[in-house]
């Protein structure tokens, strides 16, 4: 949560920091501020998006070649504009914005005042930029000194860029837990919390790891621990361009991502497939194929989209494998006392490779001796570094907070594990390895035949914009399709929505069945498919109204549903990336005609990087 951007040079800073913050507004959009040095700070914060800022500050001409902003997903703190960052000091010796929590804020904050510290704002923040600042005078040590020994008394996660006043040529990051990058040019520096600001005047980066200090001025960069020990930065080059991170006409981020889909699972696939012979490459698993086929339990952990793909997961290892999977909320993990084994497989699924509960189960393994394995979409990010080994998605940048394309990645990524163990267990015929393998090359060609269906799914859209609750139901593979169909419309429609297994509606759900109830069944021709049919007519029987995903040509189902979506006929191994893409286009079509942010829903963010 929280999007930072820092720079330090020979250019304005402010065109720089000011489109840095719209470009990592996914991050966060309660409230946005900046700083910009030019002998004095011109400090301005406001709640709201960036373009409020951008109209707070109107016409004033920013001159000044440091700067520093700050996009805001609340925590501490009403979003306000008191509450918004960037935080200055009390005796306005040191600004900081700040990405994470300090867990122990209070105590520090109790200490800070017993000195003669007040406090404007509800944040941790405000409180981390004062104990910087009473080290700073109490001990009449340099900024950096003051920042490293402030950080060794601090709880929780951080990712900072902070500002002296009376040494205004520097600027000063650090990071523990919260995701930063230096982007290295030739007489300035480049910081933000990815590196979607950084891409259009660099390619050269720098990960920070935990407990990172860089102390940053024009020509010069010194990296060191908040130890004091120096560290040697390593610089690396990014695989991403300009144009994979604007909308390039979509009207929508999230609709650009939609109809990405048959690229960016092919990107994933591509390298990874041979067909001649039938083949699985999985390059990162190679020194560790051996234990993951050996596994006596694989565990694979996620949170929100990602757990949905690690159920897809868990249907298709045990099915095609018949390895034991058990799928655990990332974010639960480590707080139920799990039992890890030394000879099972922990699999983390992230699309950001920061989400900081699925951090903190990584380590959590780590330490139990499990070999710990990621699935992840961003190179250099955290996840894929403190992982043994894994496998990257290709799904590019995705910035609509909802995801689409990053869980279909991670489907296919999970796939081509399960048919590559299902062949090394001695599961899977070669006959079956190869059709399985076919299956999934199709699948790119056949989401580009759903996606000329969005004009049936804009016209169901318009008669259920208006509904307060929704049902989704599916069996076997499609169960997890459909909760992650019942989350995107929650995410950015606001309604209600549920996703239930289709056999356990008759425990339950079904009490909520009437006439106003629409309820989305995944109803492809698969083995279950009699079983669904006889829920639609549990459904119809109570006067639901039934929208049906159902493969091409079927007539049983249309003639019962109110409403059908057809997709291509697909394996069930691999038919998960194609129902998911008409929920998708639902949620979409839905959320835009009840006039709301598709790419910012209300109090989420993109990257989770808070517990």
């Amino acid at each position: 949560m929280c999007g930072i951007v820092g720079y330090i040079g020979y250019r304005q800073a402010y065109p720089i920091v000011i489109n840095g913050l719209k470009r990592l507004e996914y991050r966060g959009y309660d409230s946005a501020g900046i700083c910009i040095m030019n002998g004095e700070p011109f400090l301005a914060k406001q709640k709201g998006k960036v373009s409020d800022l951008e109209k707070f500050i109107g016409s004033r001409k920013l001159e000044g070649t440091i700067g520093i902003g700050h996009t805001r997903w609340a925590t501490h703190g009403e979003p306000n504009d008191i509450n918004a960052h960037p935080h200055e000091s009390m005796n306005g010796k040191f600004i900081l914005i700040h990405n994470g929590i300090i867990e122990n804020y209070s105590l520090l904050r109790t200490k800070l005042e017993k000195r003669g510290y007040s406090f404007k704002s509800e944040t941790d923040t405000e409180v981390l930029v004062n104990l910087i600042e009473y080290i700073y005078l109490k001990g009449n040590v340099a900024a950096e000194i003051a920042v490293r020994l402030a950080l060794t008394k601090v709880v929780g996660a951080y990712g900072i860029v902070v500002i002296n006043r009376d040494e205004p040529e520097t600027l000063i990051a650090a990071r523990k837990g919260s995701p930063l990058v230096i982007g290295v040019g030739v007489g300035e520096y480049f910081i933000a919390s990815d590196a979607t600001p950084i891409v259009e005047f660099t390619k050269s980066v720098i990960f920070l790891n935990d407990n990172d200090v860089a102390v940053l001025q024009r020509n010069q960069m010194v990296l060191k621990t908040i130890y004091n020990k120096s560290l040697e930065p390593k610089i690396q080059q990014l695989d991403l361009d300009i144009e994979s991170i604007e909308k390039g006409g979509y009207d929508h981020f999230m609709l650009k991502e939609i109809y990405e889909q048959p690229r960016s699972i092919l990107d994933t696939f591509r390298g990874r497939i041979s067909t001649n012979p039938f083949d699985i490459h999985l390059g990162g698993l190679y020194s560790v194929l051996s234990n993951l086929t050996d596994a006596k339990r694989i565990i694979l952990i996620g949170c929100g989209t990602s757990w949905h793909a690690a159920l897809v997961g868990e249907y298709l290892i045990e099915d095609l494998a018949r390895i034991p999977v058990e799928v655990e909320y990332a974010s639960e993990f480590r707080y139920r006392n799990p039992i890890i084994n030394k000879d099972d497989v922990v699999i983390a699924i992230s699309q950001s490779g920061e989400t900081a509960d699925t951090l903190a189960a990584v380590r959590l393994a780590k330490e139990a001796g499990a070999l710990v394995l990621g699935i992840c979409n961003v190179v250099g990010s955290s996840i894929p570094r403190e992982t043994h080994a894994g496998v990257y998605t290709h799904a590019g940048p995705e910035i609509g907070v909802a995801s689409t394309k990053a869980f279909t990645a991670q489907v296919t990524v999970l796939i081509l594990m399960a048919i590559l163990l299902g062949r090394k267990h001695g599961n899977l015929s070669e006959e079956k390895y190869e059709q399985l393998i076919k299956e999934l090359t199709l699948i790119p060609e056949k989401i580009e035949k759903i996606l000329l269906s969005e004009p049936t799914v804009k016209e169901i859209s318009e008669r259920f914009k208006d509904s307060r609750n929704f049902l989704y139901l599916g069996r076997g593979y499609f169960f997890p399709v459909a909760l992650e169909g019942a989350l995107k419309l929650k995410e950015i429609s606001y309604i209600h929505a549920e996703g239930y297994p289709a056999a356990e509606m008759k425990h339950g759900p079904i009490a909520l069945i009437d006439d106003t109830m629409p309820v989305v069944v995944i109803a492809t021709k698969d083995s279950s498919y009699e079983k669904v049919v006889s829920n639609i007519q549990e459904v119809k029987a109570r006067k639901g109204v039934v929208i049906a995903i159902v493969t091409e040509g079927d007539t049983t189902i249309k003639e019962m549903a109110d409403y059908t979506i057809e997709i291509p006929e697909a394996n069930e191994v691999v038919a998960a990336l194609l129902t998911v893409i008409p929920l998708q286009l639902l949620a979409y079509h839905i959320a835009l005609l009840r006039g709301c942010n598709v790419d910012q829903p209300r109090n989420l963010a993109k990257s989770v990087t808070v517990e």
